[in-house]
């Protein structure tokens, strides 16, 4: 019986951290990425946002957050909504209205994700456009010295990697909110910026994440990588989606410094 107790107990205090506690820590992680192209520049990123009808004190956290670490631009990976239908989310018009005020020298650079795209594609485009957030859909835009090109979403769009890279050249940042289209890449992308995996949400010890919504299964779940010569980082993103739950998987905003 006494086994039996502990084992309950165990369980309900890891419930407990994993729906409670967890989801709502956000981490910044830092990476640094040699490149003689991008020397110099700072990147924050972050993406899969999910907010929830209640969560407009996470919003507001996540843009502190975002703009104590002073980028020279910011880039946004997506899923800024939650859910398939409109009563599972914060309203994008409220949600595009506080990431309005982030800060950094050149500005706030987006792609749609899945759920923008279910819930309300042209909505989502319109309210983050209004509020000085460029939301790239297969096109680029020249930014200083390099180029930022965002993809449409795979999952619910045509991503046309050609057409987002048309009249670009190195140094280019790509956005695409999957990062499945990594082997249809160009070598002369700098850098790839994903989420949409979410790191995976539930993580093993000694296992790792068990489930990512990917063709390659885990194979990109959270990392930066070089897949044959071109990096992608895949970033654990802040929220959560169909089960509100995290496990050794922090939510975070990612601080990429090129040296």
């Amino acid at each position: 019986m006494k086994i039996i107790i502990s084992i309950l107990i165990i369980f309900i205090l890891l419930s407990f951290w994993g729906i409670i506690i967890e989801p709502y820590i956000l981490t910044v992680k830092k990476v640094t990425i040699k490149d003689e192209q991008l020397k110099g520049l700072k990147i924050v990123f972050a993406t899969d946002f999910h907010y929830k009808p209640y969560e407009k004190f996470r919003l507001k956290r996540d843009v502190k957050k975002i703009n104590e670490q002073n980028a020279d631009i910011i880039i946004l990976g997506g899923d800024f909504v939650n859910g398939h239908v409109k009563g599972c989310t914060l309203k994008i018009t409220e949600i595009a209205k506080e990431l309005g005020k982030l800060k950094s020298k050149y500005g706030t650079f987006a792609v749609l994700g899945n759920h923008d795209v279910w819930q309300d594609a042209a909505l989502a485009y319109e309210s983050l456009s209004k509020n000085n957030i460029t939301v790239l859909k297969n096109s680029s835009v020249k930014v200083n010295n390099f180029y930022i090109a965002g993809l449409e979403d795979l999952q619910t769009q045509t991503p046309n990697i050609e057409k987002a890279l048309e009249n670009t050249k190195s140094p280019i940042i790509l956005i695409s909110h999957s990062p499945d289209v990594i082997y249809d890449v160009p070598k002369n992308v700098n850098l790839t910026l994903s989420g949409h995996l979410h790191g995976g949400q539930i993580n093993l010890p000694f296992i790792g994440p068990i489930i990512a919504p990917s063709k390659y299964g885990t194979k990109f779940a959270y990392c930066l990588y070089n897949i044959e010569n071109k990096k992608l980082f895949v970033s654990r993103g802040i929220g959560t989606s169909v089960l509100p739950i995290r496990f050794l998987c922090l939510p975070e905003i990612v601080v990429i410094e090129f040296i």
